[in-house]
């Protein structure tokens, strides 16, 4: 089936896998020791989000516009946008939006262009947003009315460029991907700077271009480790990398690390409970999957190949369950 596969790839021998059936909808079923996964996945280029169950089939899926952000929340629901300024929640059972926001709506809007590229939800109900263009960072309240906000460092403005992902830690402070400047800021709740990060070049010329060509420290996505370490996905960096506070590279994957497999514009991130890492290849090409999980040694525990359901555009996922035991929380 031309273009469209999913992938498995267990540590085990290969006579541990039974493929089942493979359906028109690139659908694997899979026995044996084959890992199985479920996740949500967002494509702009073919504007759908969808949830693929551990069968390969699609479970649920909806029509977007432009995305960079998105979180399935512990009570079923899905924080998204469809555009760059309507982030909202919406209900996959009756795909009804129960909360939203436009930022072009909110009281203060000015008519600068505004582009939303991070937003989550918080302990307290509230909700989390960043914009890029006025380089804020929101707290919302359910009414949409602003909790708490403070101004973020941009370098080199851009609308679309200022900010990728963010995150509040746990501390209260938050940690944002500046994508312009090439750095990851943490800051503290009053706007100061308390780290940052300067994502390295490794002594390379900067390369224009999206795929595999493409080369430069453009991050998209970061988390703060347990240990207090910060995992980076560097965007058209092409790798995952692992630094201490003092900004040392203690761990990385880099584009060509992974056995018959090339990295593009390394987008979203995840850290499942296993330790093992999900990394959003982007703009890869139909040669390279769009989704990689792979181990601290560099071995490729799963991936998704799927160019009928998804394009090359595939920019944000999350795991959901592993072998039928959700991790969502």
């Amino acid at each position: 089936m031309s273009g469209c596969a999913l992938r498995l790839f267990p540590m085990f021998s290969a006579n541990a896998i039974l493929m089942a059936a493979i359906t028109a909808s690139c659908a694997v079923v899979s026995a044996g020791d084959a890992p199985t996964r479920r996740f949500i996945a967002a494509d702009s280029s073919r504007q759908r989000v969808a949830i693929i169950g551990e069968d390969g089939t699609t479970e649920w899926e909806r029509k977007i516009g432009p995305l960079h952000d998105l979180q399935v929340l512990p009570n079923g629901h899905i924080l998204l946008q469809d555009t760059w300024t309507h982030v909202f929640e919406v209900d996959p059972e009756t795909n009804a939006i129960v909360w939203e926001y436009e930022a072009t709506d909110a009281p203060d809007y000015d008519g600068r262009r505004i582009e939303i590229h991070a937003f989550q939800r918080l302990p307290d109900g509230g909700t989390m947003v960043v914009e890029s263009g006025r380089a804020r960072l929101l707290e919302l309240r359910n009414d949409g009315s602003v909790q708490h906000w403070i101004p973020l460092k941009v370098e080199h403005p851009d609308p679309h460029r200022d900010t990728r992902l963010a995150r509040r830690l746990a501390n209260g402070n938050y940690l944002v991907c500046h994508e312009g400047d090439g750095a990851i800021r943490e800051y503290d709740r009053g706007g100061r700077v308390v780290w940052e990060l300067r994502v390295p070049l490794f002594g390379r010329e900067r390369a224009d271009g999206h795929g595999v060509e493409a080369f430069g420290n453009q991050c998209f996505s970061a988390l703060r480790l347990p240990k207090g370490n910060t995992l980076a996905g560097t965007g058209n960096g092409h790798s995952v990398i692992e630094f201490t506070p003092a900004g040392q590279d203690v761990w990385s994957v880099h584009q060509n690390d992974l056995p018959g497999i090339q990295l593009a514009w390394v987008t979203s991130i995840q850290l499942l409970p296993s330790g093992n890492i999900l990394i959003t290849n982007c703009h890869a090409g139909p040669e390279n999957p769009q989704l990689i999980e792979i181990d601290r040694k560099h071995r490729v525990v799963w991936s998704f190949h799927d160019f009928e359901r998804f394009g090359n555009a595939l920019t944000n996922a999350q795991i959901l369950s592993v072998d039928g035991q959700s991790i969502v929380r």
